[in-house]
């Protein structure tokens, strides 16, 4: 007989793992609050209208047609009941043979409450969109606006100096320098200002010390104001306290600064560690269960290469999906599981137009090449050939005219 298997979330690792399990020997439901896929490096590119959503969202339904064996449900977890080998959610209970936790994380904010309230995220399109629609409000906005107030609104504030902080930086800059100008004639863009706050003392730290270095200079030749060491320590909406005593009047705070896993209850708490991770074993199977994996950002895996975890990246969550596909088919037939060894296969992050930094496991690279190679890889990881070509088309415009006309606010009627 079959088993039923469940997967609690569609991003890479869960629509990967969906695709890859053997259907002789499993019926599958994929659950999700959401009813698409998001294609989340590309997100910066939506906040800062140069790609619209749909490019990077991929409906379930269409990811999976025609395959009977698997389920698509609508809904959001509410609790965990192992022992029962069930789950508990919005549109009611499902019960299981395994189940496969692949939530993902959420925007981590440290317990800060005034920042949690008052800043923007970038981890869902949705949020990408509100961005959109709150940036070109603000310019508009500007036209009207009195001396004092204008000096909020011509300050741009990014925490977190990550890939996404990086990306977004780069983006704004050159929509700054390239595209503004052309639509809002009556405002000096040269009193607009984008800060780029991080904690530590470089940006990218993830990746090498050249790739730092490089992305810091791109950084500061595109006019964004870099600020390293330092912690946002609040945020009203209006006023940036930093923890250097400097406050910084701005009505846009783009937060990037940390992410943590979804919490779901019902597991034992001691499987929960570091940043609402959970801790699985090298089959990403969940300490003290046995039918119950997570994999990809919400898991924590320890290995001797990586004693405190793998990156929370894209290519450890598909490749330890497409694992977990082998071993749940190993262990359905009584064969021996495979552990899991994450090969590093290099990072990348775009500063802006023909700016990116490239670290490969043989070389480490910056520049026009650079920026080529992350604009391929990315648009091969793109699920479908119609929306790599829209992508492909709205990039190769945008490198041409050095505009596009997606800059649309899209609110709903009050």
């Amino acid at each position: 007989m079959k088993k039923k298997l469940i997967i609690l979330g569609a991003g890479f690792a869960g629509l990967e793992l969906a695709k890859k399990v053997d259907k002789k020997y499993f019926d599958i439901t994929l659950i999700d609050k959401l009813n698409h896929h998001q294609f989340q490096p590309l997100f910066y590119q939506v906040a800062t209208s140069q790609i619209e959503p749909s490019s990077i969202s991929f409906p379930l339904r269409f990811v999976f047609k025609g395959n009977s064996n698997i389920q698509i449900r609508l809904a959001e977890v509410t609790k965990l009941y192992p022992e029962d080998n069930k789950i508990a959610t919005t549109i009611g209970d499902f019960h299981y043979d395994y189940l496969v936790i692949a939530t993902g994380c959420t925007t981590n904010f440290f317990n800060n409450t005034s920042i949690e309230q008052n800043a923007f995220t970038l981890k869902s399109t949705y949020d990408a969109i509100a961005i959109r629609n709150h940036i070109i409000t603000v310019f508009e906005s500007i036209l009207s606006a009195d001396a004092e107030s204008r000096k909020a609104l011509l300050n741009l504030v990014i925490v977190g100096a990550g890939p996404t902080g990086v990306e977004l930086a780069g983006a704004f800059a050159e929509i700054k320098k390239f595209v503004l100008p052309k639509d809002y004639p009556g405002i000096d863009f040269s009193k607009f200002s984008i800060y780029l706050i991080e904690g530590s003392n470089r940006t990218l730290g993830a990746m090498s010390t050249k790739a730092s270095e490089a992305s810091g200079e791109y950084l500061t030749q595109l006019g964004v104001q870099l600020i390293t060491e330092t912690f946002v320590k609040s945020y009203d909406g209006t006023m940036v306290t930093l923890s250097n005593g400097k406050i910084i009047p701005a009505s846009t705070l783009i937060w990037a600064a940390g992410i943590k896993g979804n919490y779901i209850e019902g597991l034992d708490e001691k499987v929960w560690i570091a940043n609402s991770r959970i801790q699985v074993n090298r089959q990403n199977k969940i300490l003290g269960y046995t039918n119950i994996y997570a994999i990809g950002d919400i898991s924590l895996m320890t290995t001797p290469n990586y004693p405190k975890g793998h990156p929370q990246v894209a290519n450890v969550a598909i490749n330890q999906a497409k694992l977990l596909s082998r071993n749940l088919r190993n262990e359905y037939q009584n064969r021996p599981l495979i552990e899991y060894e994450y090969k590093d296969l290099g990072a990348m992050a775009t500063i802006g137009r023909n700016k990116a930094v490239v670290d490969l496991p043989f070389i480490q690279f910056k520049g026009y090449m650079a920026w080529l190679v992350w604009m391929f890889l990315h648009l091969m990881l793109i699920l479908t050939v119609r929306n790599k070509l829209i992508i492909f088309i709205n990039w190769a415009w945008s490198y041409l005219t050095k505009n596009s006309s997606l800059r649309l606010i899209l609110k709903p009627n009050k």
